[in-house]
């Protein structure tokens, strides 16, 4: 119990540090480019057209709202931190409980391919319940901030949020966008495992100094990679998040009204946005694209 209030405690002050960077994210997610492209110069100093980073964005942001508007949509992300933490705290407890008595019945080496397989199977189980419960508080979040698109105030708070969305779309709207996120989070953790799995095993020597140190890196690299590799169910599960809701950010023009997420993946494909929201510092031009300085989007 100590340890997972530990961890509650953690994760929301992570949580209030990082969120004007997500705020930030969501919006180029959504296609708002409220600064047009600047003049600038790439790693090799040649001058080239550049996007405004997400220093130049927060101060678009605290120019319009205020520094309180940079922490729009924290409650419900919140909300999201504290009930994941103690969903996946519970169902790992769960599974291990089990996984014990499975292991009493046939040991399986410690660092094994059974014995990766077997955590990354329980650790998915967690995550995927925790992701369940949380994404409605999830959704509304997304929506809190996308408001800042179209200056709306529909969703104003958790509460309120909840009434809007069951009036309006019934129990399923709470849970639009939850496919993608739930098959990148497990793509992107099965991904991470085995890769690091693989590289502990026959890559690093046991019998070099810092072995620990090491392996460690692996597993933070290839989580990296990992993450690389499954952006694209992210970028997709948060714009069908906020599609068609009756925010401007999830309508015409900045997105075509799409009947399913598959929809949503091949129309950013064929557009080449799969990696829009991908990068925040250097953003560089989009290939073939014009920038509409009323409608504050590339077309």
């Amino acid at each position: 119990m100590a340890d997972t209030c530990a961890q509650v405690l953690l994760g929301t002050g992570l949580t209030v540090l990082s969120h004007p960077i997500l705020y930030i994210k969501v919006l180029v997610q959504a296609g708002h480019e409220p600064l047009p492209p600047t003049l600038g110069r790439n790693l090799f100093g040649r001058p080239v057209y550049q996007l405004p980073g997400v220093f130049a964005y927060a101060k678009h942001i605290v120019k319009i709202d205020g520094k309180a508007g940079l922490f729009a949509g924290l409650a419900p992300r919140l909300c999201a931190g504290t009930v994941g933490t103690l969903v996946h705290s519970r169902v790992l407890e769960k599974c291990q409980a089990r996984g014990r008595l499975e292991v009493s019945a046939c040991q399986k080496e410690e660092g094994s391919l059974a014995h990766v397989v077997n955590e990354t199977t329980r650790e998915m189980v967690a995550r995927s319940c925790a992701t369940i419960v949380t994404h409605p508080f999830h959704v509304i979040t997304l929506r809190c901030m996308v408001q800042f698109i179209g200056r709306e105030t529909k969703y104003c708070g958790v509460f309120d949020s909840v009434v809007t969305i069951y009036k309006e779309e019934g129990i399923l709207g709470f849970f639009a966008g939850l496919i993608p996120r739930l098959l990148g989070d497990v793509l992107s953790l099965w991904i991470c495992n085995m890769l690091a799995h693989f590289i502990n095993t026959y890559a690093i020597d046991d019998s070099m100094s810092h072995t620990g140190e090491i392996k460690n890196c692996s597993q933070a690299l290839t989580g990296f990679f990992a993450s690389m590799l499954t952006y694209p169910f992210v970028l997709v599960s948060n714009l069908m998040a906020v599609n068609d809701c009756g925010l401007a950010g999830g309508l015409p023009p900045y997105a075509p009204a799409y009947p399913t997420w598959v929809d949503c993946w091949r129309h950013l494909s064929r557009e080449g946005n799969m990696s829009r929201g991908n990068s925040l510092f250097f953003r560089k031009l989009p290939a073939g694209k014009t920038y509409i300085i009323d409608q504050k989007r590339f077309f």
